[in-house]
């Protein structure tokens, strides 16, 4: 990981593709399975994201994002596979508590549409510069305001990993216990946590002073260090996914 947030660099075409592009990618391949609720359109998609992730070369660094989701999976497997209210048909049971077959159907179908959304937009995350990403949204119209609101949503889990390591190195110089068994870890969650919160606070105000210094909200036309260059047939692709979301509304409201 490096200072552009969770983007790998990697020498592969997907790198190299338009981040407009993507992130059209990302929002289409996310929002198809929510809209035709089949379990072979959304396999399909995390299929097809997978082998994205895995020719891009960072296959692996979207395993733990995926494992950080397994409780909510998890949950959703338990809340439906015995509390749906359409449950008719056991499945089987495991300590007396019946799992039915409606219910877990829909759960797997909940996990794979979010085990796909996860990954669609790790395609989009993990081999996309935010600053490319952003100054090309702006460049073909999107607010500045807005952009710089994506653009944070990018950096702010690197931010938080580095801050919460910087104050748990320098609790340990101070000898506070920040590893061991549950109940150290829980003794130190809320040394760690105040910090936390209020660097991250700090950090806001001074970087919402920078900006106005810069001139962020200034009404006048706006230069750009780098100029967008649009990818050959990007244009096409954004409207080919545009037509995509299109159809697949289409076709539930009709079906």
């Amino acid at each position: 990981m490096n200072g552009m947030g969770l983007y790998e660099e990697r020498n592969t075409w997907v790198h190299r593709s338009d981040p407009v592009t993507k992130l059209f990618y990302g929002i289409t391949v996310s929002a198809i399975p929510y809209i035709l609720p089949y379990m072979g359109v959304a396999a399909f998609f995390l299929c097809l994201n997978i082998l994205l992730l895995v020719l891009a070369k960072v296959f692996r660094k979207i395993l733990p994002i995926l494992f950080l989701s397994f409780f909510l999976m998890l949950s959703i497997v338990i809340v439906h596979g015995i509390f749906h209210p359409d449950n008719r048909t056991p499945l089987f049971s495991a300590g007396g508590i019946h799992f039915y077959r409606e219910g877990l159907s829909l759960a797997a179908l909940l996990i794979i549409r979010l085990l796909n959304m996860i990954c669609g937009f790790g395609v989009v995350i993990l081999t996309t510069k935010p600053d490319l990403l952003v100054n090309g949204l702006v460049q073909t119209g999107l607010s500045p305001r807005i952009g710089y609101v994506i653009h944070s949503v990018f950096r702010i889990i690197p931010q938080m990993v580095a801050t919460v390591n910087k104050i748990k190195d320098a609790q340990r110089a101070r000898g506070v216990e920040t590893e061991g068994n549950l109940l150290t870890r829980a003794k130190a969650l809320f040394p760690l946590l105040v910090p936390v919160i209020m660097s991250s606070l700090i950090a806001t105000k001074e970087r919402t002073m920078a900006l106005e210094l810069r001139g962020f909200g200034s009404k006048g036309k706006r230069t750009f260090l780098k100029e967008y260059e649009e990818g050959r047939y990007s244009r096409q692709a954004r409207w080919f996914f545009l037509l995509l979301l299109f159809g697949s509304a289409v076709w539930r409201v009709l079906i």
